[in-house]
């Protein structure tokens, strides 16, 4: 459904600021049907990477393709497949559901039998069914947010792209609308390709994209990005990170991955980090505030592929992750 190709945008400079390389050789493809999160800290470009997707940007090179057309050379007939939900809410809040949902509807022309058809699609899934004459302003962010999504829905887009669409809501309404967009995702075959940099929101997802710094340094499922940090790791909060670090490389040697003042042994299978910590313990208790095994999460996944990427000049350069199949 996407595919992308050495894609690189660079931000011009000016006076007082250098050419920014927002993204650089980024080469990726979601399928048709896959539920794709792209995710990273801010910054890391997938916000850049969001609006060429929408056409409100232009690429500095490489190419796009959107359920096969050139996203550059026919924008339009690229548009015609997706749907778009924006990090800031695109909702008159000051005019009702209905009113919003037919106001998209016409720039459609979406009329009579055939809208009535779209709207009972559009809305049978939501929690709108009595709040259609309530202005926009009156509801919750998750019911806004329900809203924007019933609107899009509304042209049965064979691609939905979403930027970061749980921003601002509270943990009950984050739930409950990735719970809502997932099922609807795979009773109606789209594709979702969906920004965030929250790596819980990814747990789910069919894919996860992770960036930084305008690279992709990982692409594929959430089960074998988890797998390559090992089944289980031993983390440990120490009193002064920097020596226990050093002691436990040069004393113990131990391969240590430092995520601020957290230090985590990684690679590690089941049966093996609980005499890793015994073994910790016994040599080092007076050094250690707290100490842990826990299974791998996506969060855990940045923080290795990152460090992976900041080993000193004189060793390897690993080259960031360019998975171009499924």
């Amino acid at each position: 459904m996407i595919s992308i190709r050495d894609l690189t945008h660079i931000y011009p400079g000016s006076r007082r600021q250098a050419p920014r390389t927002a993204i650089s050789g980024l080469t990726l493809d979601v399928g048709d049907g896959e539920f794709c999160i792209l995710s990273g800290p801010n910054g890391s470009g997938k916000s850049t990477l969001f609006r060429i997707l929408c056409g409100m940007s232009l690429p500095s090179a490489g190419s796009i393709t959107i359920a096969g057309a050139d996203l550059i050379k026919d924008p339009a007939a690229a548009r015609r497949a997706m749907a778009v939900v924006f990090q800031s809410p695109a909702v008159d809040k000051h005019l009702t559901v209905i009113e919003n949902i037919r106001i998209h509807a016409d720039l459609y022309g979406l009329r009579g039998a055939v809208l009535d058809t779209r709207m009972e699609e559009a809305l049978g899934w939501s929690d709108l069914g009595g709040r259609m004459d309530e202005k926009v302003d009156t509801l919750s962010g998750g019911l806004a947010r329900q809203v924007e999504l019933a609107k899009c829905l509304l042209t049965r887009p064979r691609l939905l792209l979403l930027d970061e669409p749980t921003t601002g809501l509270d943990p009950n309404s984050r739930r409950n609308f990735l719970t809502a967009l997932r099922r609807l995702q795979r009773e109606r075959g789209m594709t979702v390709l969906m920004t965030s940099h929250i790596f819980s929101e990814a747990e789910d997802a069919d894919r996860v994209a992770i960036m930084r710094g305008g690279e992709l340094l990982a692409y594929d499922t959430p089960q074998a990005l988890r797998a390559m940090i090992g089944t289980e790791m031993v983390v440990v909060q120490p009193r002064d990170p920097a020596a226990l670090e050093l002691a436990l490389r040069d004393g113990m040697g131990l391969t240590v991955r430092r995520y601020g003042d957290e230090l985590r042994l990684e690679e590690t299978d089941n049966g093996k980090s609980l005499p890793l910590l015994e073994a910790i313990l016994e040599r080092h208790r007076p050094d250690i505030v707290s100490i842990s095994i826990k299974q791998p999460a996506l969060e855990d996944v940045f923080v290795h592929v990152t460090a992976r990427r900041e080993t000193p000049a004189a060793e390897p350069r690993v080259e960031p992750v360019k998975r171009t199949g499924t």
